[in-house]
């Protein structure tokens, strides 16, 4: 039997899955990927993904509003979140965060909407799943104003300094197809160097493949190749990897202990 991984994050409701989705679970589970956080992206999104979470399957759901939506969001589609994480009781906020790569998105803005999802998470004592490209110490400096919040930093590419810096603010950082490129020397370090109490395991699917499957849509299954590159870059073996990462998971997003899948999948 294959290791029991938890994909950390994992856009699962993304319309490329639409034709195989169960198939596509099936695999994931084959590989042993035996539960997986399905952030959300923006308000327009939140039913679809209600609908494809199901945690007796292992499907577990977070809301959030993510910063390269950010001109789709709205000042009203807070008071909705609020009410969104009221009712369902998703297992994370997110994904949120700030994304100052991608042109044309208001830094000021993304800011206001990243703060009031903290807040949230805060109120509803949820970890927060952040989003953080070429924007990592403003991000972190957010999370200063707002201490004693828990979260995950998702496919991290910042320094080791700023990741020991967010492990000691009580955030893990996610690692997924990235670090299976031999050319991420800086990103490998860092996931080498770390705490393996800090660390997650994540696809990022339908994106971010990793090297074996390089332009092609990313699964959940596939997260196994991650955690053999961990597992390498860190000198022990890929059960004993899986067993941590598995349990960091588990306690972050105060997942069960038992990772029995109910249903079927086919």
């Amino acid at each position: 039997m294959p290791a029991e991984l938890i994909d950390t994050h994992c856009h699962f409701d993304d319309t490329s899955f639409d034709a195989d989705r169960a198939s596509a679970l099936g695999r994931a589970r084959a590989a042993g990927v035996v539960a997986q956080i399905l952030p959300a992206v923006d308000a327009a999104s939140w039913p679809k993904l209600q609908a494809v979470a199901d945690p007796q399957q292992g499907l577990h759901a977070a809301y959030g509003l993510h910063p390269m939506y950010q001109p789709k969001h709205r000042p009203e589609h807070l008071k909705w979140l609020r009410e969104w994480i009221a009712r369902e009781r998703p297992v994370a906020v997110g994904e949120s965060g700030l994304d100052f790569y991608v042109e044309g998105l208001d830094r000021a803005a993304q800011v206001d909407y990243l703060v009031a999802q903290l807040r949230l998470a805060r109120e509803f004592d949820l970890p927060v799943i952040l989003h953080a490209r070429r924007a990592l110490d403003e991000v972190m400096k957010q999370l200063r104003r707002q201490p004693g919040l828990r979260g995950v930093v998702h496919s991290f590419s910042g320094s080791l300094q700023q990741a020991e810096q967010l492990l000691a603010m009580g955030f893990c950082i996610g690692l997924g197809g990235p670090l299976t490129y031999p050319r991420a020397q800086r990103l490998r370090g860092v996931a080498a160097s770390l705490p393996v109490e800090g660390l997650l395991l994540e696809t990022d699917a339908p994106d971010q493949p990793g090297i074996t499957h390089r332009g092609e849509r990313n699964e959940p299954a596939y997260l196994d190749e991650v955690l053999t590159v961990l597992a390498e870059l860190r000198g022990i073996d890929s059960v004993t990897m899986a067993a941590a990462t598995t349990a960091n998971a588990r306690r972050l997003f105060a997942l069960p202990e038992n990772a029995s899948i109910a249903g079927s999948t086919t």
